[in-house]
């Protein structure tokens, strides 16, 4: 009899466990810090927010932007990971997190982003900042810029590393999350770097030489599995912040966490967010590699131009949905005007689930055809007697 009553304990229990883990998936998470948003980076979909348009103090988060300028100015050859760095006084007098950069220390600009994106060294975020600017006051005025022009309303930096507490120093969950996204969808090299624990490097001054360790200031690289960066950022008004990234089963999430009370519940509340996201998230793509029909072109001095598309489809559902419903429609004039421009959009997929259009993609002209002139049509008209 008290086998029997334990096995009924037993399987109630589970039958319990199991209505628990399907009434849990997808509850809000819990969060302490008072500001929060979590996205889909590949798709920019928002999952869950709180207070995410509060301006706040970013403290080292401001470091993302730094990032973001430096891979675009990589990508345009104006600077190389190669170039070397002069370390300046003004570099050098930076307090707050650093790598002890020496006054006249150089050293390449790949080994620079480490300090910046591991340790979150301000001597180095500024070096680089004079390197490519000429000054930090320049650099900044490069990072308010781009922050304009990236939709960031509620932003304004003062400095590259945010080692500014003044009130005009400022940003938001929301921006630091389009930050984010900027940088890992734009420059995924960027986690290369973010996600790399501990590595040395070597100080060589009038001194001599001598090794430093830099040590991730991300404790996520250790404590959640699918973490790969971004950026931390602390100080006494900011209290606890962190942008993080992750990967999973195809599926980016960005997390931002504004003003935790402590180091922990920063992490805490990040894995939290991220773990929601993964609970309720599915993505579908579309690659769209499939060949599409030539477009019959009027007037132009070809009768047709092939067509390609603007690039892959993707879409996040977070309501579980059966994304295996998703409809993809062609749409396409009869014929096109001439003149095409190569890149011209010339029609559209749309894709639809349960009657409802969820997105598109541009279908575009493969080449550029000019318009038919008199000796063209000519031409055309001998071609057509021979045949």
């Amino acid at each position: 009899m008290k086998r029997l009553i334990r096995a009924t304990i037993c399987c109630v229990f589970s039958v319990c466990l199991f209505i628990s883990s399907i009434l849990c998936a997808g509850a809000a998470p819990q969060v302490s810090a008072p500001s929060y948003i979590l996205i889909e980076a590949s798709t920019g979909q928002l999952i869950c927010e709180q207070d995410a348009d509060a301006r706040r103090s970013p403290a080292s988060i401001t470091k993302i932007m730094t990032m973001l300028l430096i891979f675009e100015y990589l990508d345009t050859g104006r600077i190389r990971l190669e170039d070397q760095i002069t370390t300046s006084a003004h570099a050098k007098s930076m307090g707050g997190s650093q790598v002890f950069l020496e006054e006249g220390e150089v050293q390449t600009l790949d080994t620079m982003i480490k300090c910046i994106a591991v340790a979150s060294g301000n001597d180095a975020c500024v070096a680089v900042a004079e390197h490519i600017a000429g000054s930090e006051a320049e650099f900044v005025e490069l990072m308010n810029r781009k922050a304009e022009d990236l939709g960031m309303e509620n932003t304004h930096f003062e400095d590259c590393c945010g080692l500014s507490d003044s009130d005009g120093h400022y940003t938001t969950a929301r921006d630091v999350a389009v930050m984010s996204r900027e940088l890992v969808t734009g420059h995924p090299e960027v986690l290369d770097y973010t996600r790399i624990w501990m590595e040395d490097i070597t100080h060589a001054t009038r001194q001599g030489s001598s090794t430093f360790t830099l040590s991730s200031t991300n404790k996520l690289l250790r404590q959640y599995e699918w973490a790969t960066g971004l950026k931390t950022g602390s100080t006494s008004k900011a209290k606890y912040c962190l942008s993080a990234t992750a990967s999973k089963d195809g599926i980016d999430l960005i997390a931002v966490v504004m003003g935790a009370p402590d180091n922990k519940v920063r992490f805490q509340d990040a894995m939290a967010l991220l773990n929601y996201g993964y609970s309720v998230s599915n993505i579908y793509v579309d690659e769209n590699k499939e060949a599409l029909p030539a477009q019959p072109v009027r007037g132009g001095v070809e009768d047709s131009v092939n067509l390609s598309f603007a690039g892959e489809f993707r879409y996040l559902d977070t309501k579980g949905n059966n994304l295996s419903q998703i409809e993809e429609i062609i749409s396409l004039p009869e014929t096109v005007e001439a003149p095409v421009e190569e890149g011209q959009p010339v029609g559209e997929a749309v894709y639809r689930l349960n009657g409802e259009r969820i997105g598109g993609i541009s279908i575009l002209a493969a080449k550029s055809i000019d318009k038919a002139g008199y000796e063209d049509y000519l031409r055309k008209a001998f071609h057509h007697f021979l045949l």
